[in-house]
């Protein structure tokens, strides 16, 4: 058993005076050498169930990270708070960086990476070598929310734990039905993982849907309502562009409010900017998609606008958990106008090849065998020659891998095997169709129901929720008189232009 008076001094290491909602337990349970699933709500410091072990344990913790941005977030806080031996490898070294790190990765507690780094070969032989004391999945519900198609090395994360030597696992979300639970033990072979599930819902949202008829009408809304508030704002799109356009309409209208977008087409040096920026209450808004926030650790977010419809309620869940880390009076506003619903559709649809391409793609596998060539690796080369998109790509080079009709770029042939893996392959992407097309249905029912949106939205996580602390829903009757949230301050300084701010630092005694 661990010792408690250890747990203490360790906190107090991280400048805290007191574990917060499942972090004691968790982190028990972790130093005893036992597979957990921590399932917190949002702003509740998952990050710090796997950051003190780390100090505590002999060995190595390794993290697999979802998004860059949020691995350089969290360096950065670990080094501000005296943890140094910590790194994140990701794309943004060169080839020298890179080496130099792996050649000294023993002299890191902890190492943030990629799922889709974790799979480099050079990588691997260097962490073999490492005494691996925890390895931790942040975000755990990517394995089963994106693994399947957009990012399927999530679904190779067991094979490199038992390269590892099958070290301790922690999992980690702040949204998990059952099903998903089941996914990520499974997945990742942990069927035995000790489960410390706390409810999610946050009592300090209050949720709101409008509906409208088109999307002028939605940035009408948008727009008088932060013309009568200036708060940290988060406004979700499905589209890229739509984040553009939104931001360019909204910076024309309030001048006076500090607007940016966030998307993936960003260079990530861009997002980065971006995000750190917001971070630091230098921004208001912010117009992104889905890729944005996960992991933000931003206490006084007040308004959460979803200008296009999440595909599922999972994703809308921690979306909106960002708001309001602070426990202080957070507001959802989802505008829905029913055409919106082909967005989340064709997604979908893309995401997944269909029946047709599938067909099409062992036709042309074949035709490359028997010629004796290799598949291209390039994008546009695949498209080209598949009629594929990137992330079907991944999905059937992932199921064709597992299969074994291919190895690398390479392709075998076994008659029987090549009809067994089309069976297969074709009744998972049917399987997947419908499993997203029940979850986007799923949302669609709680944006209709009647009755009180807080108790529907958590009821296929939780049997209980919370009672609101201030309003609750629009369906329980909100109202805007009543919503008073605390008002940003901007110093004087940061109102000026660039031209005025240039001019007070070349001026001196008012010359030059």
């Amino acid at each position: 058993m661990i010792d408690s008076s250890i747990l203490e001094k360790g906190l107090k290491e991280f400048n805290l005076s007191s574990f917060r909602l499942g972090q004691r337990e968790i982190i028990t349970d972790i130093l005893n050498g036992k597979d957990v699933l921590g399932i917190l709500p949002t702003g509740t410091g998952k990050s710090l169930c796997y950051q003190l072990p780390a100090k505590l344990l002999s060995g190595t913790t390794i993290v697999v990270s979802p998004l860059i941005a949020l691995m350089f977030d969290q360096v950065k806080q670990l080094k501000a708070a005296n943890f140094k031996e910590v790194i994140a490898l990701n794309s943004f070294m060169d080839w020298s960086e890179r080496k130099n790190a792996y050649k000294n990765l023993q002299f890191y507690k902890l190492i943030y990476i990629s799922p889709e780094l974790l799979q480099n070969e050079e990588l691997l032989n260097h962490l073999t070598q490492l005494k691996v004391s925890l390895f931790v999945v942040d975000e755990a519900h990517c394995i089963s929310q994106w693994g399947h198609e957009f990012r399927p090395d999530y679904l190779k994360l067991a094979s490199i734990m038992e390269r590892l030597d099958n070290p301790p696992t922690l999992a980690l979300s702040a949204t998990a039905t059952r099903s998903v639970q089941h996914d990520i033990m499974q997945i990742l072979k942990r069927p035995h993982m000790i489960k410390h599930i706390y409810p999610i819902d946050k009592e300090n949202i209050t949720f709101t849907i409008q509906k409208v008829s088109d999307n002028q009408q939605k940035k009408a809304i948008i727009s008088d309502i932060l013309s009568k508030v200036r708060i940290p704002t988060i406004i979700y799109f499905s589209s890229r562009r739509a984040t553009e356009e939104v931001t360019d309409y909204l910076s024309t209208r309030l001048p006076n409010q500090r607007i940016a977008f966030y998307h993936g087409g960003m260079d990530s040096s861009d997002r980065i900017i971006v995000q750190q920026q917001f971070m630091n209450d230098q921004l208001d808004v912010i117009c992104c998609t889905s890729a944005f926030g996960m992991g933000i650790d931003k206490a006084n977010i007040r308004l959460v606008i979803h200008y296009h419809l999440s595909n599922q309620i999972e994703s809308y869940i921690q979306e909106v958990g960002r708001a309001g880390r602070d426990g202080k009076e957070s507001l959802s506003i989802l505008l829905y106008n029913e055409a919106d619903v082909y967005i989340p559709m064709n997604l979908i649809e893309s995401e997944l090849p269909t029946q047709r391409m599938l067909q099409n793609t062992f036709n042309k596998l074949y035709e490359l065998y028997i010629n004796d060539q290799i598949i291209p690796i390039k994008p546009e080369e695949i498209e080209s020659l598949l009629g594929l998109n990137e992330t079907q790509w991944r999905f059937l080079h992932y199921q064709l891998e597992r299969y074994g009709i291919i190895h690398g770029d390479y392709i075998t042939y076994n008659s029987y095997k090549w009809k067994e893996a089309f069976e297969s392959i074709s009744t998972i992407q049917k399987e997947r169709f419908l499993f997203k097309r029940t979850k986007l249905n799923e949302i669609i029912d709680w944006i209709n129901v009647e009755s009180c949106l807080r108790e529907q939205l958590y009821k296929s996580f939780q049997p209980t929720y919370k009672e609101a602390l201030f309003q609750c829903c629009s369906n329980c009757g909100f109202s805007f008189v009543k919503w008073k949230p605390k008002q940003t301050i901007v110093a004087s300084s940061e109102k000026l232009s660039w031209q005025e701010k240039l001019k007070e630092l070349l001026l001196l005694e008012g010359k030059i």
